[in-house]
């Protein structure tokens, strides 16, 4: 690569992480994150809530007052509210002055997560910091589908839930002399892969993850390992983000990518 090329490469790097940035830095974003609660079949109040909140009959409900200031689409909440969130979905979401509390499906139970714009994670943060981009981290593996999506079940950063992934096929690279092989989810089209590899721990998050656009009509497809990311429990105790797949460790130092969080 050119001089000129690499000079390309790293303003085209800078501006995507400037954005990443500045998408953790949202008032409600994943660094905003101040609570989890998983609901129970007993109305209940949670701590720093107001209403009383439930999971029954396959549903999540919130019971409250008009005085109790909770809302759903700007408008006061004044009586009892169903949700019905898919599992791994986006959430539902209810006000509650600056904050936002999302509903979600995680396991077959219903969580309550809140999102304070005043979280200390979040007004403490100076960013990411990252390796130095490199074109030479940007690795062609080959992508073998699987004739339909395989569910492989895996844990999460919480030990009190799992999650079920849906494997689509493999990648296969060469890297630190050794081939590596990695178990691929569908991202919008293109590949999402959970990795761990051997900077984990020392200079780099317990795993991260990375993206791809969609193979090509040949089965290859580009692993650009500057943009590999911390997942959102790397900066917050209230992720419930999945762990890699078993097999999915590679067998090198992947000094590329997101580095562990300040």
């Amino acid at each position: 690569m050119s001089k000129v090329d690499t000079d390309v490469f790293a303003i085209a790097w800078q501006d995507w992480h400037d954005q990443r940035e500045a998408d953790l830095r949202l008032p409600h974003g994943w660094l905003s994150l101040t609570a989890f609660h998983w609901l129970d079949a007993d109305p209940a109040e949670l701590e720093g809530l107001p209403g009383r909140w439930r999971s029954a009959g396959g549903a999540a409900t919130v019971t409250a007052t008009e005085e109790e200031g909770l809302t759903v689409d700007g408008e006061l909440i004044d009586g009892t509210v169903v949700f019905d969130p898919v599992e791994a979905g986006p959430p539902h979401w209810v006000g509650f002055g600056d904050k936002q509390i999302e509903i979600v499906l995680r396991g077959g139970r219903h969580a309550v997560r809140v999102r304070d714009p005043e979280a200390p994670t979040r007004t403490a943060f100076t960013g990411v910091p990252a390796f130095a981009p490199d074109p030479g981290w940007i690795v062609t593996a080959r992508f073998t589908p699987f004739a339909g999506p395989e569910p492989v079940t895996v844990g999460a950063a919480r030990a009190d839930l799992e999650h079920t992934l849906h494997a689509v096929g493999t990648v296969r690279f060469d890297l630190g002399g050794e081939p590596q092989e990695l178990l691929a989810t569908d991202a919008d089209g293109g590949l999402g892969l959970l990795f761990r590899d051997l900077t984990n721990g020392i200079s780099t998050a317990a795993w991260r993850q990375l993206t791809t656009a969609p193979p090509r009509p040949d089965g290859t497809v580009d692993l650009d390992f500057n943009r590999a990311l911390n997942l959102p429990c790397t900066f917050t105790e209230f992720g419930t983000c999945p762990v890699p797949p078993g097999p999915n460790t590679i067998n090198a130092a992947v000094t590329a990518g997101e580095r562990a969080p300040r």
